[in-house]
Parts: structure tokens; C-alpha cells; sequence
């Protein structure tokens, strides 16, 4: 099975990439108040998308036997996902004002940079290690 940890890796990046990337739309479309930004595939293939990353995530992490809460760079990454996806869900549902949704989708932009320099660097200070 590790013979198979590069694809699942490069399957695991590019969901990250395309995850990342719908989030990135959506928000657009908040900030620009698009109307279409609600359209079913808009809403469901997010889901799909971020099912299929987790799950890779799971199974890179199964084959390297790294595990949150035993390595700090992993522990550090699955909290700042947990604050992305409120700050998330504040900036594209929750949030009450435009300029509350607007701040919220900033800071997920910023945390979404965090854990990839988290997944780069292997360490949990993240681009601040290199400071």
C-alpha cells in the first residue's frame, strides 16, 4: 500500500487545490453579492470535494503512521482546519453583515495559508518556523 503514497499524496494536493479553489469562488461571489453564488452544484460539490480530501487525509495519514495528537505539525493543522471551517461558514452562511462575512472569509484565506505551510514545513508554527 505505500507503494501508492505518492498518488494518493498528488490525489490528496489536488483536492486540497480544488477545495481551496471553490472556497475561493464562493467567497468571491459573496463579497461581489451574486445571487447564483446559492446554485446546488455551488453548495453540494464543496461536500463532495471535501469528503473525498478527509478521507485521503486519513489514509496518508494511516500509511505514514502520523497521527494528530501525537505529531504536532498534524495536531496543529486539524485545529486550524476546525477554525476554517467556522470562519467558513461565517463568511458564506452565518455571518450577519456583509462586512462580518467579508472579515471572516479573510481570515479563512489566511488559515487555509497556515495549514499548507503547517503540510510544507512539518511544523506546527507553520511559515512563522521560518521567522
Amino acid at each position: 500500500m505505500i507503494a501508492y503514497y505518492p498518488y494518493i499524496k498528488l490525489f490528496h494536493v489536488g483536492c486540497v487545490i480544488l477545495s481551496v479553489s471553490l472556497f475561493t469562488f464562493r467567497g468571491a461571489l459573496m463579497l461581489a453579492d451574486v445571487r447564483w453564488r446559492q446554485h446546488i452544484v455551488l453548495r453540494t460539490a464543496p461536500h463532495l470535494v471535501d469528503t473525498l480530501l478527509l478521507s485521503s487525509a486519513l489514509l496518508l495519514s494511516v500509511l505514514l503512521q502520523q497521527y494528530p495528537f501525537v505529531k504536532g505539525w498534524l495536531t496543529a493543522k486539524v485545529i486550524a482546519l476546525v477554525i476554517y471551517i467556522v470562519l467558513g461558514s461565517i463568511a458564506l452562511k452565518r455571518g450577519r453583515t456583509h462586512a462580518i462575512r467579508a472579515v471572516a472569509f479573510a481570515a479563512a484565506l489566511l488559515t487555509v495559508a497556515y495549514i499548507v505551510s503547517v503540510a510544507r514545513l512539518k511544523s506546527p508554527l507553520g511559515v512563522f518556523a521560518l521567522m
